[in-house]
């Protein structure tokens, strides 16, 4: 699995993925950094096999109604801490994986759930 964090999810998370082997990325990273459009981000990661790792529902609406960004997790988790979040992720690791061997998917983490909305190949 390899992720593409957006702007708003801390470099603590990307810091995360990375500890636990995977490729890490994040959008300030890119060219344009924190002014990179949401479709170029998009197609950043769809060129380069990455999940879209973000708060926000504008990606879930592209994804869905678009197909894009291909792999799609949506953190929807309100004002959770970082240690929180990475807490989450690290509960649903497994689950992750495996929906993101799907060429296309999309999940989405709540505060209690973790659920596979979309998933394809």
């Amino acid at each position: 699995m390899r992720v593409l964090c957006d702007v708003h999810i801390a470099f603590k998370i990307k810091r995360f993925f990375e500890s636990k082997g995977f490729e890490a990325l994040h959008v300030n990273h890119l060219p344009n950094s924190w002014f990179t459009a949401d479709k170029d981000i998009a197609n950043f990661a769809d060129a380069n096999e990455l999940v879209v790792v973000t708060k926000d529902v504008d990606f879930q609406a592209s994804h869905l109604l678009k197909n894009t960004p291909k792999q799609l997790l949506r953190l929807a988790l309100g004002n959770l801490s970082t240690q929180e979040t990475i807490h989450l992720l690290d509960t649903y690791l497994g689950t992750l994986e495996a929906a993101f061997a799907n060429p296309v998917c999309f999940v989405e983490i709540g505060r209690d759930y973790c659920h596979i909305v979309s998933a394809g190949t």
